[in-house]
């Protein structure tokens, strides 16, 4: 049980004192560019699977 608490009285002295944390701008920043690249790769794969499926009717003659 000492171990225990051991454990989380470290893991809590770590994230205050010794964790660096990003200030709100950086927070900002990061996260439209997230959002701007997750709208990129949705366009991207929507754009193969809409190629794959045009090409299956082809092949398929469903077209």
């Amino acid at each position: 049980m000492k171990k225990i608490v051991a454990y989380l009285s470290d893991s809590y002295n770590e994230l205050v004192h010794k964790v660096s944390w990003p200030s709100r701008e950086e927070l900002s920043g990061s996260t439209v560019i997230v959002l701007i690249a997750s709208l990129i790769i949705a366009v991207i794969v929507f754009g193969m699977d809409s190629l794959f499926e045009w090409i299956l009717k082809l092949l398929y003659g469903i077209l």
